[in-house]
């Protein structure tokens, strides 16, 4: 498997997302489980079924993208070359020097986004954090670790110490990335509406940007067709985060909200068969 990974790493990336693109219907013919929950979730946001198709499609080009993104040489930028739509909002938060907490959902490439801003800003504004499960089999769990502690980016696993890790790194101004629609364990996170069903919803994006003063930022890395490469947008938070521990619940609201503003914007590109609904795993 690791032979493969390292062969996909040196293809051209519209080789990746070909063979992704048949690879992510080849695995939704065979899991009637994967089948099943990726219509059910996007009949739960409306979404029509020629974008929920289309994302199938997306799904095997995100998986396939991966090992070229993770096994890149580390001084090698990022090809072909990155777009940005919202430059300014991040120049303007690294300027401000609080800290910057990027919230992406699982929508599009969210891989790039944080290789993005190491890239561009982290030899004058230091790293970014990104926060991340540690995958269950061991020789993926070494590739995945490996490939995302890179330069200007450093990998804080989901338990309490990664989030110490996060405050951290926003203490000393530097950039912090999540995924705020992924399940986090129990007593982490409130039910909160995502598309109009409640989803276990982490408290922890809004409790970084409360305790620290951090400049939320909402972005995502759209993939271009025809393996042209990726546009990185960027959004401000668009609503306030209301204060105090009884207003953990709102805050999660607001997240899902934003979250859901950014997902509509490219629907065939989010992983709707991912698990949103289910119940929380205990914490470690």
């Amino acid at each position: 498997m690791l032979t493969l990974i390292r062969w996909l790493a040196g293809r051209p990336l519209w080789f990746l997302h070909a063979i992704g693109g048949w690879i992510g219907w080849l695995v939704w013919a065979l899991s009637p489980t994967y089948r099943r929950r990726l219509a059910a979730n996007a009949a739960q946001a409306g979404i029509p079924r020629a974008a929920a198709r289309a994302a199938v499609t997306e799904a095997g080009r995100q998986l396939f993208e991966l090992p070229y993104l993770w096994m890149r040489p580390h001084e090698a930028p990022i090809r072909p070359p990155l777009q940005w739509d919202g430059l300014a909002l991040v120049e303007a938060a690294v300027e401000r020097g609080r800290g910057i907490v990027f919230l992406t959902p699982h929508l599009g490439c969210f891989e790039v986004t944080a290789q993005a801003y190491a890239e561009r800003f982290s030899r004058t504004a230091g790293p970014i954090t990104v926060l991340y499960r540690p995958a269950r089999k061991p020789w993926l769990r070494e590739i995945v670790a490996q490939s995302r502690n890179r330069p200007g980016l450093a990998a804080a696993p989901a338990t309490l110490a990664g989030i110490r890790q996060m405050l951290r790194a926003l203490r000393r101004g530097e950039a912090v990335g999540l995924l705020p629609d992924q399940v986090p364990p129990q007593g982490l996170g409130v039910w909160a509406p995502f598309f109009g069903r409640d989803a276990y919803t982490m408290t922890l994006a809004a409790r970084l940007i409360q305790q620290t003063g951090a400049t939320p930022l909402v972005a995502w890395g759209e993939r271009l067709p025809g393996g042209a490469g990726y546009v990185v947008h960027v959004l401000p938070l668009a609503e306030h985060l209301p204060e105090g521990e009884e207003a953990q619940a709102e805050c999660a609201a607001i997240v899902n909200r934003a979250m859901e503003r950014l997902i509509l914007k490219r629907p065939q590109q989010y992983l709707w068969g991912y698990h949103r609904y289910k119940t929380p795993r205990q914490l470690p």
